[in-house]
């Protein structure tokens, strides 16, 4: 039997990662119409030269190209090098606030679109970021300045503490707010119902 469709999958496998890579880091979601056929296309040209070699070829090839996608993901954990090749590093877009042109120029990504995302994330305004990213995903990574990020549960903990014992020291007889570890966590916590183990088909009749 010819073996020579493993080498056309193998390079199927890396000239097509590559191809696609060039071709930007967009989820399905949020490709355009004419994005998705081009992508659609690319994968129909790049698997014809193993499509006519019958099933048995078809599926080996499939699954040559899952092996290979595996290993390239190993690869990718090991060495740094080869990460940045196969799917790229997160390319920051905004800093203190100001939109990085140079930057978005690089992913083809225009400024309305980048304020798209922001409102998206439910931000009204690119100066409340502090720093901002675009994912290999091709998702918004952000974090919010700290007079724009809100208060969290221990913030509040904190502050009614402080608020406790300045009513002491004025003369108010007030214990301090629990502090968070000690607080009752809600019973019905689905997370903790996974870290229990307590799924819905182990759970006991009450």
């Amino acid at each position: 039997m010819e073996l020579h469709w493993i080498w056309e999958v193998i390079l199927i496998f890396f000239i097509g990662t590559f191809i696609l890579r060039i071709g930007g880091r967009k989820s399905i979601s949020q490709m355009t119409i004419s994005q998705t056929i081009v992508m659609i296309g690319l994968g129909s040209l790049l698997i014809q030269p193993v499509a006519g070699h019958g099933l048995f070829i078809t599926f080996a090839a499939a699954l040559l190209l899952t092996v290979l996608m595996i290993f390239s993901e190993y690869l990718s954990l090991k060495i740094d090098i080869l990460e940045t090749l196969f799917t790229g590093k997160a390319v920051m877009v905004i800093e203190n606030g100001k939109p990085i042109l140079n930057n978005l120029k690089k992913i083809r990504l225009s400024l309305d679109k980048l304020e798209t995302r922001v409102r998206q994330a439910g931000i009204s305004s690119l100066e409340d970021i502090q720093y901002a990213t675009i994912e290999v995903s091709g998702q918004l990574g952000y974090e919010l300045k700290e007079n724009k990020k809100p208060i969290t549960k221990e913030d509040f903990i904190i502050i009614m503490n402080e608020l406790s014992l300045i009513k002491q020291s004025i003369g108010y007889d007030e214990a301090p707010i629990t502090k968070t570890s000690q607080l009752n966590p809600n019973p019905n916590n689905i997370f903790l119902e996974v870290n229990n183990k307590n799924h819905e088909g182990n759970k006991k009749e009450p």
